[in-house]
């Protein structure tokens, strides 16, 4: 029983590295199986957990029942965080991206003077990034004003007025 526990965990140990490899080929082989969570690295994790976790118990003298549920339970468990990790790290996530209509109202530094006629450079952070935008305003602005965004000209222009 613990020789069959320890291949299956040397098992997930080659399907862990198969899929650091060749991970888009397992996944891909997975996708028809069931949901996204269902990746290469929550199988592997499931199977390496469940066999050495099961002959561990097996090899502390349990039986073989109690090793099997052992195993399943800590199978269960790496599999399951190996899906959600995974799925957490492959997920490109848009809500971190910035958006021009999203920076009316943000604060800023003038980073290049802004002249009465003609575009600056002020630097805002915006769903967490420093975003350098050019910049127009109603009054010439030297480096290091503190601004507010007040207009989106273009994707890459706004226009400031002084903050305060």
């Amino acid at each position: 029983m613990q020789v069959t526990m320890l291949v299956i965990g040397g098992v997930g140990i080659a399907l862990l590295l198969v899929s650091f490899l060749l991970g888009d080929l397992v996944d891909g082989f997975l996708d028809g199986i069931g949901p996204d969570a269902l990746s290469g690295l929550a199988v592997a994790g499931f199977l390496a957990a469940f066999g050495f976790v099961g002959a561990l118990t097996a090899n502390a003298g349990a039986s073989n029942a109690v090793a099997i549920l052992a195993g399943l339970v800590a199978g269960v468990a790496a599999g399951a965080g190996a899906g959600w990790a995974s799925t957490r790290l492959m997920r490109g996530g848009d809500e971190a991206t910035v958006r021009s209509t999203g920076l009316v109202g943000l604060s800023g530094t003038v980073v290049e003077p802004v002249p009465d006629e003609g575009y600056g450079m002020v630097s805002v952070v915006a769903a967490g990034h420093i975003t350098r935008l050019n910049a127009r305003a109603a009054e010439p602005l030297p480096s290091g004003t503190a601004v507010v965004v007040t207009a989106v000209l273009s994707p890459t222009s706004v226009t400031v007025a002084r903050q305060g």
